[in-house]
């Protein structure tokens, strides 16, 4: 439905349909911080939704007709819902307002003065630092980050000035629903494959999105990458080259050059906004990162070493071959290896030897099956072909139908001096608390 047809003053009860989703359950935050009844449902508890109910949330662990009822003003679904779930048909049959949780960011976002984070890569961690950058300058900012900012153990800040940093997703064009005034491109790539046709199909998504941006606005994007020539015909706003604010001295506490360029991105927001350079050096020295943005995790003990464990949401080649560089730069003697699973059929298809090559870079690569999230599995693409190319290549690799069959095997064979990055969009974390606790 179109957001502007709804008053959100008179909206006091708000039920989330796969309220545990990481943005989700930030958008649900944002409304209980504006006092209003939130309920909402998923498949399963979790230690998201734990969270959420003792923060007030009213919460359905199972996704029932029952839980839709008449007292609600407006339901608010994922991208990934089917029009034949339940509740979703539940909904429609009372005659509830429904919007899917991009329609409903901007309802919300679009009133501040909006910086949205967009690009292939690196959104959630420069949404991350931004917050920091904005409330180490005291401007109180309200965010909605794609996953758990470390230094606070949340995906949202509510804030009580007109400044709001959201992270802008580009899938189904859903980014289009945001109004920013300051716009971040991190990077383009062709991504989402399974809605996109192309490169350039990506590319005319990103520059409608920047088309939006007003005069008096901002564009801070890498000019000098060939995929963003497309992207920047026409636009009205200042457009700011974040590479020229690259600091390589600075002390970040991530590693790897994509880090780099994530505070570049920040760096150059603050520019901006007037905030002064000593402010954004000293919030991004102390920036503490992200849940499953290359997250230590602990470590797991044998009788011949103390391995350390890495957990990473990376699960597209590019975002691959970054955290396996920033780990070498991290860990310059030690064996790597990459526990994977690879993020749905269409992806793994379609850059299969992307992937190959990317996960090539490891010195071992133990994977589960592919996660298929919304997908069927039309191509016949397995984790086995994936084990089989990168044997081919002289990796050594092998493919486990469970997340404790892999773990144990990554612990009978751990070296003396060895690493561990568990790396996927799916629930391949599992396997790094299994390594660790």
């Amino acid at each position: 439905m179109n957001n502007s047809s709804v008053d959100i003053t008179k909206v006091q009860t708000i039920h989330f349909i796969g309220i545990g989703g990481i943005g989700m359950s930030a958008l649900a935050r944002f409304f209980l911080r504006e006092k209003k009844q939130v309920r909402g449902s998923d498949r399963a508890a979790s230690q998201i939704t734990e969270a959420l109910e003792t923060e007030g949330v009213v919460f359905f662990p199972q996704q029932l007709s029952s839980n839709i009822s008449t007292d609600i003003d407006m339901v608010v679904y994922t991208e990934a819902m089917s029009e034949a779930h339940e509740e979703m048909k539940a909904a429609r049959a009372l005659g509830v307002p429904m919007m899917n949780y991009f329609e409903a960011l901007g309802l919300v976002a679009n009133p501040y003065y909006l910086i949205a984070v967009a690009g292939t890569h690196g959104k959630t961690t420069t949404t991350a630092m931004l917050t920091d950058v904005l409330e180490e300058a005291g401007l109180d900012p309200t965010a909605v980050i794609g996953s758990l900012r470390a230094k606070t153990g949340s995906n949202f800040r509510g804030g009580k000035s007109q400044y709001a940093v959201v992270e802008a997703c580009e899938y189904k064009r859903d980014f289009l629903h945001l109004k920013p005034d300051i716009l971040v491109v991190t990077n383009i790539e062709f991504e989402h494959v399974d809605y996109y046709k192309d490169l350039a199909d990506v590319q005319d998504a990103f520059h409608t999105l920047a088309l939006s941006v007003p005069e008096s606005g901002f564009i801070v994007i890498d000019t000098a990458h060939p995929n963003s020539k497309a992207v920047l015909e026409g636009v009205k706003a200042t457009v700011v080259d974040y590479r020229t604010y690259i600091d390589l001295l600075l002390p970040l506490r991530q590693p790897g050059i994509h880090n780099r360029l994530n505070a570049a991105a920040a760096a150059a927001v603050a520019s901006t906004l007037k905030i002064k350079p000593e402010v954004v050096a000293t919030a991004l020295e102390y920036f503490a990162g992200t849940w499953r943005r290359f997250e230590y995790k602990g470590d797991f003990v044998t009788d011949v070493a103390k391995v350390p464990v890495y957990d990473d949401y990376a699960h597209h080649p590019t975002e691959i071959t970054a955290t396996i560089a920033g780990v070498r730069e991290l860990y310059p003697t030690k064996k790597l290896t990459v526990v994977f699973q690879s993020h749905t059929y269409s992806r793994t298809h379609e850059l299969f030897t992307d992937f190959v090559s990317a996960l090539s870079k490891a010195d071992k690569v133990y994977m589960l099956p592919i996660y298929a999230a919304r997908e069927e599995n039309t191509s016949g693409v397995s984790s086995e072909q994936l084990a089989e190319a990168l044997t081919k290549a002289g990796i050594e690799a092998e493919c486990f139908l469970t997340h404790g069959a892999l773990a144990e095997a990554v612990k009978k064979r751990a070296s003396t001096d060895e690493v561990v990055v568990v790396m996927g969009a799916g629930d391949i974390t599992k396997v790094a608390d299994l390594l660790t606790k």
